[in-house]
């Protein structure tokens, strides 16, 4: 079956209200477009846990800071088009900045404690603008889940904590980050990325891996480990936002006596700024 498209939210709505008619359960996969193989895993987990899937396409102007690269992100409608129908997406919500953010429009949805830590201190707003357009898109497609990648933990946090919080209908659930054959995590911005800077890109994976090692070897101070890797970072051309190691809860940071850890990576490479993740036991 052909994949339907709308890009207004009435018709999205009509769409969505005879669906739920005749008993569908309705899984939400929200994206900014540029789509690659780690979005697609987002639609195909949609797809077990749900009869019919909906995907947006909206690159999200209230998350882009000054001098950020909303004019230049990647579009490729395109080619988005043909991945989602090839996945088995049921329907692409492809709407206008107009259609989602009324003209002055006043509203905005924030996770203060979360928000201001890590990439939120380092790109303020941010945080505030996908919490926002997060809570319209559900307030518009009113999903039974909505599906997201662990690659931006820290957003996935935020996006539970406003769902709990506001007592917003929707599971959320999250994936595994998807990776290249080198182990850098998949993201559009990997395209800003030059020939030399992609060899050494998957750097920051494996400065994660050792890091890990390390807590497991219990031999140096979790402080320590994240000194030894943002030197080691710095040494191989990186600029380092931050690589902290927290508790996987909260984003605080860790003690020696947390069990469930997260170990979260920002650095510039070049033109593109870069995240990774590792959550784990020990």
């Amino acid at each position: 079956m052909a994949m339907q498209q709308v890009s207004t939210i009435s018709l999205l709505r009509n769409t969505l209200k005879q669906w739920r008619l005749t008993g569908d359960r309705i899984a939400f996969v929200p994206t900014m477009g540029n789509l690659h193989a780690g979005h697609i895993k987002l639609v195909t987990e949609a797809r077990k846990q749900a009869d019919k899937v909906v995907v947006s396409i909206f690159v999200n102007p209230t998350q882009f800071g000054l001098g950020e690269d909303f004019n230049s992100y990647p579009r490729t409608e395109k080619a988005d088009q043909e991945k989602l129908q090839e996945a088995g997406a049921d329907l692409l919500f492809l709407p206008a900045v107009n259609e989602i953010y009324a003209k002055h429009s006043m509203t905005a949805v924030t996770v203060p404690a979360l928000s201001k830590l890590y990439c939120g201190a380092s790109r303020p707003g941010h945080f505030e603008g996908v919490a926002t357009v997060v809570t319209k898109l559900f307030n518009m497609v009113q999903p039974d889940i909505s599906v997201f990648g662990k690659k931006d933990f820290q957003q996935l946090l935020v996006i539970r904590t406003l769902v709990h919080d506001l007592n917003i209908p929707v599971e959320i659930v999250g994936v595994e980050t998807e990776r290249e054959f080198d182990g850098l995590a998949m993201s559009s911005r990997n395209t800003y990325l030059t020939a030399k800077e992609r060899l050494l890109a998957p750097e920051l994976y494996r400065a994660i891996c050792r890091a890990r090692e390390a807590v497991y070897g219990g031999e140096q101070s979790l402080k320590s480990i994240e000194r030894q890797a943002i030197k080691q970072l710095t040494g191989l051309g990186f600029m380092v936002d931050y690589f902290s190691i927290c508790r996987s809860q909260d984003l605080q940071p860790a003690t020696e006596d947390d069990k469930h850890l997260l170990i979260m990576v920002a650095a510039k490479l070049g033109s593109p700024r870069l995240i990774d993740n590792m959550s784990f036991a020990r």
